[in-house]
C-alpha cells in the first residue's frame, strides 16, 4: 500500500476536526490555509455557506506592510487584520479551525494576531 502524501493527510485530519466543528452565525468558524510560502484565513457562516471576512498574506492592502518580514511576522500581520474586518462586522467571537495544521508556528502567530486584534476564541 502507497503512502499518503502529507497534504492528503492533512485533508484526512481536517475532514475528522470539521465533523465537530460548525461555525453559526453567533460563532463563525476561522478556517485557515497555509502553502508553503503564503497564509489565507477566513471567517464563515456553515449555516449560509458564506465567507463573511477574509485575509491573508497576498491581500492588496497587506501587501506593502508584508515586505521584508518572516513568514510567522506575515500570519501575525494577517490575523490581526483579519480581526479588524471581522469587530468593523460586527463578529466578536470565532470558533477556531485549524484546517488539519499542528498548531504551532505560522498557525499559532495567525491565532495569536487575530486574539490580539480583538477576536475571542
Amino acid at each position: 500500500m502507497a503512502k499518503k502524501s502529507r497534504n492528503a493527510a492533512r485533508l484526512h485530519r481536517h475532514a475528522r476536526v470539521r465533523k465537530k466543528i460548525f461555525g453559526t452565525p453567533e460563532r463563525p468558524r476561522l478556517n485557515v490555509f497555509r502553502s508553503i510560502n503564503e497564509i489565507y484565513a477566513q471567517v464563515i457562516d456553515d449555516h449560509s455557506g458564506t465567507t463573511l471576512v477574509s485575509a491573508s498574506s497576498v491581500d492588496a492592502l497587506l501587501r506593502d506592510e508584508m515586505k521584508g518580514k518572516k513568514k510567522t511576522e506575515q500570519a501575525a500581520l494577517v490575523g490581526e487584520a483579519l480581526a479588524k474586518r471581522a469587530l468593523d462586522k460586527g463578529i466578536k467571537t470565532v470558533v477556531m479551525d485549524r484546517g488539519g495544521y499542528i498548531y504551532t508556528g505560522r498557525l499559532k502567530a495567525l491565532a495569536e494576531g487575530a486574539r490580539k486584534g480583538g477576536l475571542e476564541f
